[in-house]
């Protein structure tokens, strides 16, 4: 995997959001070393660990872990949503593996904000429902699912502002 993206604080808060919004990585390609190593060490099953035994498999190669596809999700989303002041994610829906990754594809992320609500019982947030895909180099969906989120608003910014002077 490459190297964490390190971004700068956050600026848009809940209110900054539109439905709608969409975004796009970067492309990036996934090699066998990175897919066998994270296999190896986090999911170690033999269609994902062991190229030689993976021909015997209903893919006919090693293939990426789907744990491995989202943690470079994960690092892709942190690359075009960085200036997003999320609170935490408190889940996923309709998380969907379409799509085996496999050594040289080149996939990029996409996100597109599909809802959002303010929260009824905390004016310090808001919650943000986005659809993401894990999107190959053809167009191809390979994963897709719904994360729904919690972001700071304006009022929360301006409390924790206030209590840090």
């Amino acid at each position: 995997m490459s190297a964490p993206f390190t971004p700068a604080k956050p600026s848009r808060t809940f209110e900054d959001l539109v439905l709608g919004e969409f975004r796009q990585s970067a492309p990036r390609t996934v090699t066998l070393d990175e897919m066998l190593e994270f296999a190896r060490k986090y999911d170690p099953q033999w269609f994902h660990t062991n190229p030689e035994s993976a021909r015997d498999s209903v893919f006919g190669e090693v293939v990426a872990s789907g744990i491995f596809v989202l943690a470079l999700w994960r690092q892709m989303d942190h690359e075009i949503n960085w200036d997003i002041d999320w609170v935490c994610g408190v889940g996923w829906d309709e998380l969907r593996l379409k799509r085996a990754i496999r050594a040289g594809d080149t996939i990029h992320v996409t996100s597109e904000i599909v809802s959002l609500e303010p929260s009824r019982s905390r004016a310090d947030r808001g919650t943000a429902k986005t659809r993401y895909a894990v999107v190959l180099a053809d167009g191809t969906e390979a994963v897709t699912f719904t994360s729904i989120n919690l972001v700071y608003t304006r009022n929360a910014r301006d409390s924790m502002a206030g209590t840090a002077a």
